[in-house]
């Protein structure tokens, strides 16, 4: 009976970390094995700014909506920022606008500079 129990705590288990990194194994899934589950392929990129604000990309601080109403003609945000913010969103479970100050800082540090603005650089001159 242990036994039992033991083999589907495991079986659980399993399938709760399946579930959780699900979008990170599916790309190693076959697609003729993908193609048996239409359901589990559901991604279409945020191409307008009114799917990205349903998506909750947007904030009193960064206005989509007003893009929305003035009708603007470009297409959206940056879809390979759309997606880190959402992934900073998701992962630390922060909202739109401290999501978009992580990426953000994250730049700046690529770059060489603090998240004051200041350069990392010893050599660099800041005042004169």
């Amino acid at each position: 009976m242990l036994f039992y129990l033991s083999l589907i705590a495991l079986v659980a288990l399993l399938v709760l970390i399946l579930h959780r990194y699900r979008s990170s194994i599916a790309p190693y899934i076959p697609h003729r094995v993908q193609s048996l589950f239409p359901q589990f392929n559901h991604y279409v990129p945020l191409s307008t700014f009114a799917d990205q604000a349903g998506a909750g990309m947007s904030s009193s601080n960064f206005d989509i909506e007003a893009n929305i109403l003035d009708g603007d003609s470009r297409s959206g945000l940056d879809e390979r920022g759309t997606q880190e913010v959402m992934e900073i969103m998701r992962r630390e479970r922060v909202n739109f606008d401290q999501a978009r100050l992580i990426r953000h800082n994250r730049i700046l540090a690529s770059n060489g500079i603090d998240p004051s603005g200041m350069p990392l650089d010893s050599k660099a001159v800041t005042h004169l």
